[in-house]
């Protein structure tokens, strides 16, 4: 695509979106100002968090974009916590683990699996419980979505995907959950320059690719030494 306002064009109004990023690392920066440009509302968006107040997911939710939050951690997002804590904004609070596989589970057709995290808390409320080999476990529905972004550290023109270090965190199985995966990159090389072996994403997953450009690559939390 040439644009990252191309690549989201039909993201619309009610969509779920998935999004890859831990904290502020691995944000696909380039389509989350895109979708904040364009004013789509009502997002029900599956992220492990919603950036900061002020950086990453964070922008669509202190412009009253999102819906609801599907995610494990509210932490840093003051805006967020206050959307939560009023009512203001739908929140599904879900274990991170057990997130990664909600999303991993979806995009490989499984319909659900039992785990014993969360079980006798809050998170098992309303769902599911069983006793297998006298431990007990709650089950779990896969997710899926509407569109994926993420962001890569390159690709080629046939949407295969490598992922740098953290960045990659919940981005391949996000890709494979979604029925549209936008991914921006990098630095996109040309076909045969990836090996096959360090491919992390094959294209069959990715239906747009976009050249990434201007990045931040915000930091959450920074900490120095004192000087001597």
């Amino acid at each position: 695509m040439t644009s990252a306002a191309e690549a989201i064009s039909d993201i619309h109004d009610g969509a779920t979106l998935m999004s890859g990023g831990f904290g502020l690392c691995g944000n696909p920066e380039n389509l989350i100002t895109a979708l904040h440009q364009k004013g789509v509302k009502n997002l029900t968006i599956i992220s492990n968090n919603c950036g900061t107040t002020e950086l990453g997911l964070g922008v669509l939710l202190k412009s009253r974009q999102v819906k609801r939050m599907v995610s494990s951690y509210v932490g840093e997002n003051k805006e967020f916590e206050r959307q939560f804590l009023s009512g203001e904004l739908e929140v599904e609070l879900c274990p991170q683990g057990t997130l990664a596989e909600r999303i991993r589970a979806g995009g490989s057709g499984i319909g659900g699996f039992y785990t014993p995290t969360g079980f006798g808390t809050k998170a098992a409320e309303g769902k599911e419980t069983r006793e297998i080999d006298g431990k007990w476990y709650v089950f779990e529905k896969p997710l899926l979505a509407d569109f994926a972004i993420v962001r890569a550290h390159k690709a080629d023109r046939w949407g295969n995907l490598v992922f740098r270090k953290t960045a990659r965190n919940f981005s391949p199985l996000m890709c494979m959950a979604a029925k549209v995966t936008i991914a921006e990159v990098e630095e996109i090389v040309e076909l045969g320059a990836l090996e096959p072996d360090e491919i992390h994403v094959p294209g069959v997953f990715v239906r747009r690719i976009v050249q990434g450009r201007g990045y931040q690559k915000w930091i959450e939390q920074r900490t120095v030494r004192p000087r001597a």
